[in-house]
């Protein structure tokens, strides 16, 4: 009878700041066998770790074969930990770990949020200088991007990150799962102190207040008095239809964001440069956004290379009333943020309104005027939103 294996780690050769884990739970006493490319300096100290995690688990048989590629220590922990897993599902470590950092408060519910990365949850290659590239927001991936037998290692990899990187200013976001594998996921991840949840293929209300409830139990049990923020997905026509229920479903959600790979291909329409095909489906949701006072997110741009079409994919969904777009790569980052700052016309004209309001206030006068035109309430507030944009008060 062969002998059962239970692995974790990418089949590239040679994974950059990444590992590959065989455990074979037959031999009758543990053993750990450990090759690594920085073996002569961490050695030691990759096999401590290991063995204290065996401990943790209660291993003491069964063989751990290990193949470093100058993996960081909580990707070494998130691997060994799910080969674990897989060999003994219903068993629970002894002690598990806590936040390594000094975590910042939660984010604002109405923060810039003009880009937000993704990162596929089982590269953490990409994770540890995530930052440096400026983005509103890093969301560490655990759906689409990953696929189904990475799941669950990527799942602890993204857990131990947000214990142990420094993601700056960054929003720290996590796009989860749907159904079983979502609830999963929230486990993990709600007592480390995430920022913001995305929720994939969102149709209906119900599913806000599900997960809304479940983050509230979990953030219970483990003391969390924050719960993190909610980002629906919308991917779908039925998603576009209950876009108003989805955007009041509850008081977590500070964004709307739609996918339109999703969406076009639910259509069964091709999705093209121009987007006629999604123009209703974008309109509806930035106007179900904007009615519920929330933020409205648009799709990713798809092609890397062509900085112009996504310069233009912007000053549309600018247009349009959205708040943000979607990175799939750094270099996309910065034309973002151009496109989405304010321009200097809008500037001048947002501290013209301002002033003339702060004058109007100073006199007690009940009516603000710009020349010959009448300035009212939401006026004020779109004029403040460009200056606060700016980053001035």
């Amino acid at each position: 009878m062969k002998q059962p294996v239970y692995s974790s780690g990418p089949e590239v050769d040679r994974p950059r700041a990444d590992l590959r884990v065989h455990y074979y739970p037959d031999a009758t006493e543990f053993r750990l066998e450990v090759t690594s490319k920085v073996m002569a300096n961490f050695g030691d100290s990759i096999r401590n770790q290991v063995l204290q995690k065996a401990r943790n688990w209660q291993i003491d048989t069964g063989k751990l074969v290990i193949e470093d590629f100058g993996a960081f220590p909580f990707v070494i922990d998130a691997r060994v930990e799910a080969v674990f897993r897989q060999a003994f599902p219903e068993r629970e470590p002894e002690s598990g770990g806590s936040s390594a950092i000094e975590l910042a408060p939660r984010t604002p519910r109405d923060r810039r949020r003009w880009s937000r990365l993704y990162i596929p949850g089982n590269q953490p290659k990409l994770m540890i200088n995530a930052y440096i590239h400026q983005p509103d927001g890093i969301i560490l991936d655990l759906e689409d991007s990953v696929n189904p037998a990475e799941k669950q290692a990527a799942r602890f990899i993204v857990r131990n990150a947000l214990r142990t990187l420094d993601f700056g200013p960054a929003e720290r976001m996590v796009r989860i799962n749907q159904g079983e594998w979502g609830r999963e996921d929230l486990r993990e991840l709600i007592p480390e102190e995430v920022d913001l949840i995305l929720l994939p293929k969102v149709e209906e209300a119900q599913e806000i207040q599900e997960v809304e409830n479940g983050i509230r139990e979990i953030s219970s049990r483990c003391g969390r008095t924050r719960p993190p923020w909610l980002m629906p997905i919308l991917e779908s026509a039925k998603g576009i239809l209950h876009a108003e229920e989805i955007a009041t479903a509850s008081s977590l959600v500070v964004a709307l964001a739609i996918g339109l790979e999703d969406y076009t291909a639910d259509l069964g329409v091709e999705r093209t440069a121009e987007g006629r095909e999604s123009l209703w489906a974008r309109s509806r949701l930035v106007n179900a956004a904007r009615a519920a006072g929330i933020q409205a997110i648009d799709t990713v741009f798809s092609d890397v290379r062509d900085e112009e079409g996504l310069r233009a994919s912007v000053r549309e969904a600018k247009a349009l009333g959205f708040d943000g777009k979607g990175c799939i790569h750094p270099r996309q980052i910065r034309p973002i943020h151009e496109e989405f700052a304010p321009t200097a016309e809008e500037l001048e004209k947002a501290r013209r309104i301002v002033s003339a309001y702060e004058e109007a206030q100073a006199q007690g006068l009940g009516v603000v005027s710009l020349g010959s035109k009448m300035i009212d309430a939401p006026v004020v507030k779109r004029a403040l939103q460009t200056l606060k944009n700016a980053g001035r008060d």
